[in-house]
């Protein structure tokens, strides 16, 4: 295979761009919207129950400062809550379930806690961002009067996501959104190799954080 020209490289960087798709779903418990309190708070955590597997901490950050980009919504920061909350939320032992959340309650401290707080709801969210497909390749190498890359290669990534609220002083789950993103990125060499880089993980971000605060829409309308 020749080595792509300057000009056809200029070409191809002009034609080409990152492209994601996000797809959302969610399921209500029911119509009414969810409210906060004056002094109530939301918290966010990501399923971390496997040694080799973990919902990014970036994702659950990114998701708090959606939720609170709604002045409505108060949340409490996911390793501020685990630092108040250990060691019964470390990945071996946080509630996978209601009931056993439920037992948990039980436990004056961590009932206190958890008061002190101001928690209403909790929302876990389970997923990932993997990449899913790889073709072509870059290769780069030194010589005496120069060097460089040279190549062109591409890959998917797909983003995962599914966020379950969980109502704290019901003991019910409230509601759940699914996000799916996809996306595809190239990296084209000549000398320099130059990325186009699909934001998968941004995009599902938006799209799940979004949808979550319309389950809080009524409430955030009525304060403003």
């Amino acid at each position: 295979m020749k080595p792509l020209t300057a000009l056809s490289t200029l070409i191809l960087l002009l034609t080409l761009s990152a492209c994601t798709t996000t797809t959302v779903d969610e399921y209500r418990e029911n119509s009414t919207a969810l409210t906060l309190e004056n002094g109530e708070r939301v918290v966010v955590l990501g399923r971390r129950h496997y040694a080799d597997y973990e919902t990014e901490p970036d994702f659950i950050d990114c998701i708090g400062k959606k939720l609170k980009a709604d002045k409505a919504i108060s949340v409490l920061p996911e390793k501020e809550f685990a630092d108040l909350l250990y060691p019964w939320f470390e990945p071996r032992t946080a509630p996978l379930g209601l009931k056993r959340l439920a037992k948990m309650l039980d436990e004056p401290l961590i009932a206190q806690r958890f008061k002190e707080q101001g928690l209403h709801y909790m929302i876990w969210v389970d997923g990932s961002t993997e990449t899913t497909d790889r073709d072509g390749s870059v290769s780069c190498a030194v010589a005496p009067g120069g060097g460089g890359c040279f190549g062109f290669a591409s890959w998917e990534k797909t983003g995962t996501y599914e966020a379950i609220i969980w109502d704290l002083l019901a003991l019910k789950e409230s509601g759940r959104v699914k996000v799916e993103a996809r996306g595809s990125s190239y990296m084209v060499a000549i000398i320099l190799p130059i990325p186009i880089v699909a934001q998968v993980q941004d995009q599902a971000c938006d799209g799940i954080g979004q949808q979550l605060r319309t389950f809080f829409r009524k409430r955030a309308n009525e304060a403003s």
